[in-house]
């Protein structure tokens, strides 16, 4: 398999018998196939094309695209034996081009030529997603460099690149939809959520609480600039950016959310057990099923309702082998792995659709459904 080559439409269709909703299944090979993190959009502008990761071509994670929507063929993108970080790939709000992490930097994927090149590079660091913000003008990533953990910031075209510390490891930083002068991140374990200027200052704790207070998945509530996040797996909260008042949207099993860009509706997924993907309102609490996804969502630490601790981490890195920036790094079923059993549900542009992943058929397949209205 190699870069550009195409391969025949894996697409299926047919009715959910629990919801009627129509789903479309875009990948059947016999590997791991999922889309993009649930903080980043899997398609391009329009609904084109979804991206997405697949290790078809044997032990390295490569990006692939389908092109057009549902029934083009598969598109290998990537390439090579360096495998690229599986949940970091964002793409650029022109659909032109897709940033992703490989081997300690931050890279960028032209799509008409496939041409890529490295924007910044951290040797010896190992980094989180990529986040875009201020129009894919500025890029964020979480980064552990030796014993130090924090955030590295810099600008699209390669300059400004820094390195921010902090004490913690780091996970999601997000910048603001509205003011991306700041970024919002995860330390871990608690306190959980945290601010930083983008240019390092006034770095501050948003929310102080304990492990027994199990805060995930925290993203921006659309374009009201709200964080909404979970007690997981108690309830759903919302925050306001401003003043820091907190409310319970609703008691719910909400696990990966994802808002839709007015932030009146949340997507999630939901563990243990996975009862299928629901729509929030945000206004009345009230939810939907969308669809009966049927994940497996491993990883010991969701039969638990604490942060995982020093000790859990160096289990699981020992039984992967590996010094895990943290667990989106960590595959066996330890801790917070494996990534890629989690449906991680997100909107596709028009939001009349949602992409996730299941391994319900033996292997993590990529499923879009349809939740328009007389779907």
């Amino acid at each position: 398999m190699s870069k550009g080559a195409l391969y025949a439409s894996e697409h299926r269709e047919y009715r959910d018998p629990a919801t009627g909703a129509r789903i479309h299944q875009l990948t059947a090979h016999p590997s791991v196939n999922h889309a993009t993190y649930f903080l980043q959009s899997s398609f391009t502008p329009g609904g084109a094309a979804p991206i997405f990761v697949s290790y078809r071509d044997g032990n390295a994670a490569q990006l692939f695209e389908i092109s057009p929507f549902p029934h083009g063929p598969v598109r290998q993108l990537t390439s090579g034996p360096a495998t690229i970080h599986p949940f970091s790939p964002a793409i650029h709000p022109d659909g032109g081009s897709i940033f992703f992490v490989r081997a300690g930097g931050i890279w960028v994927l032209d799509r008409a030529t496939l041409e890529e090149r490295c924007l910044a590079g951290f040797p010896g660091a190992q980094l989180g997603e990529c986040s875009l913000g201020d129009g894919a003008r500025w890029l964020t990533a979480a980064a552990k460099r030796g014993s130090e953990s924090g955030i590295v910031v810099g600008r699209a075209d390669g300059t400004g690149w820094q390195f921010h510390p902090f004490p913690r490891t780091v996970i999601h930083p997000q910048f603001h939809p509205t003011e991306p002068e700041w970024i919002e991140f995860a330390g871990d374990p608690a306190p959980r959520m945290h601010r930083v200027r983008r240019d390092g200052t006034n770095l501050e704790c948003l929310y102080e609480h304990g492990n027994d207070e199990f805060v995930v998945h925290e993203t921006f509530l659309g374009v009201t600039g709200d964080l909404v996040y979970t007690v997981w797996p108690h309830r759903l909260c919302r925050m306001n950016w401003q003043t820091r008042k907190r409310a319970t949207i609703c008691e719910f099993n909400a696990w990966h959310i994802t808002p839709n860009r007015a932030g009146t509706q949340v997507l999630c997924d939901t563990n243990p057990p996975d009862r299928g993907l629901h729509l929030i309102d945000v206004a009345t609490g009230a939810q939907r099923l969308v669809w009966l996804s049927a994940a497996s969502s491993g990883g010991s630490q969701w039969r638990t309702s604490r942060y995982a601790l020093a000790e859990d981490f160096a289990a699981a890195r020992s039984a992967a082998k590996t010094g895990a920036l943290s667990w989106m790094e960590v595959s066996t079923d330890t801790v917070y792995g494996p990534q890629w059993t989690h449906p991680h549900p997100s909107f596709l542009p028009d939001e009349t659709k949602v992409v996730f992943a299941s391994d319900r058929s033996g292997h993590p397949q990529v499923y879009v459904v349809e939740i328009a209205a007389g779907t």
